[in-house]
């Protein structure tokens, strides 16, 4: 069945120059190759279309004053003729070339309607944003502790579902989550696949990690309106969680590199969902800068540092790119 189903792969870009070559690279050494890549781009002024198109993908544009997560996704999708469509973030790499054979195997059950894989930080990623890794995907499917769940940086859904329900285009964020909890209570199947494992690039500075988590509270709080925070509960998860982290190193080594890392990630990642749940005025055109276009960074050049472990044959050996 899988052998025979037609599979587009969809990601949503902006200037991501240092990390969509890398992406497109490791999706040309898998051992299944999709039928097509479609960039949805969002006005990138680098050289993130110029890299596309070198591994000849299909491009895909979006107004910048129309951008939304939920309608690039949904313009993606509408290009794209695949049965399956898989989205990847722009700053995400599989680890091994069976990735989108794995992330397409639980389609072979008819009731599947969304799979979604193993995320993972690299040697740059934060230690809280690791923990936070851990906690969203498990190394075992028996350790998922969400009824629904679902991550558009790595997941596939089936297009004639799509069809029938698209992603909300008015949310700041979590069109995923919604689209996941819609199918949950249309008693659809969705499933966790840890073996279709990639590495997630987060390189963000703690004013964007503030940001990013208060614009994905505001979309949280219309797709779980029962959801709140005051005070007491801010300070309360921000001292569990950093507690929680301090537990989680390993070695006193460990621990002092990371503490501060520590204490302002937990601060601003709570810090922007107590804002986000509490914000009185949503209205998405006055944020959209703040949310979508965070201030340009110094292009640096992608280092790649070469594995030490001992790799098997299906990891992909990134160090000739």
């Amino acid at each position: 069945m899988l052998k025979n189903i037609t599979t587009s792969i969809i990601i949503r870009a902006l200037n991501e120059e240092s990390h969509i070559g890398k992406l497109l690279y490791g999706i040309q050494q898998q051992s299944k190759l999709p039928d097509e890549i479609i960039i949805v781009d969002s006005g990138s002024t680098d050289s993130t279309l110029l890299i596309s198109l070198s591994y000849g993908v299909k491009i895909v544009k979006i107004a910048r004053e129309e951008f939304t997560f939920g309608r690039a996704l949904n313009i993606g999708c509408n290009s794209a003729s695949g049965e399956i469509l898989i989205f990847l973030s722009a700053h995400v790499y599989p680890e091994d070339k069976n990735w989108l054979v794995n992330i397409l195997n639980p389609f072979k059950d008819p009731s599947v309607v969304c799979s979604y894989g193993k995320q993972r930080g690299n040697s740059h990623t934060k230690f809280s944003e690791h923990q936070v890794f851990l906690s969203y995907f498990p190394n075992e499917v028996s350790e998922v502790k969400t009824k629904y769940f679902c991550n558009n940086a790595n997941c596939a859904i089936r297009k004639k579902e799509w069809e029938k329900l698209k992603y909300d285009e008015s949310l700041t964020g979590l069109e995923d989550l919604d689209w996941a909890k819609k199918q949950y209570l249309n008693e659809k199947k969705i499933v966790y696949v840890p073996e279709a494992k990639i590495i997630h690039v987060h390189d963000e500075n703690w004013k964007q990690i503030k940001n990013r988590y208060k614009r994905e509270a505001i979309a949280l709080k219309k797709i779980e309106p029962e959801i709140s925070m005051n005070f007491i509960n801010l300070f309360y998860l921000i001292l569990l969680s950093i507690f929680s982290d301090i537990f989680a190193n390993k070695t006193i080594k460990s621990l002092l590199k990371n503490f501060f890392s520590i204490f302002l990630f937990r601060f601003n990642q709570y810090v922007g969902t107590f804002e986000g749940l509490n914000l009185k005025k949503r209205n998405i055109n006055q944020l959209r800068t703040i949310f979508y276009y965070p201030p340009k960074k110094n292009s640096k050049k992608l280092m790649i540092k070469k594995y030490k472990d001992n790799i098997s044959s299906s990891i992909i050996n990134y160090d000739s790119f």
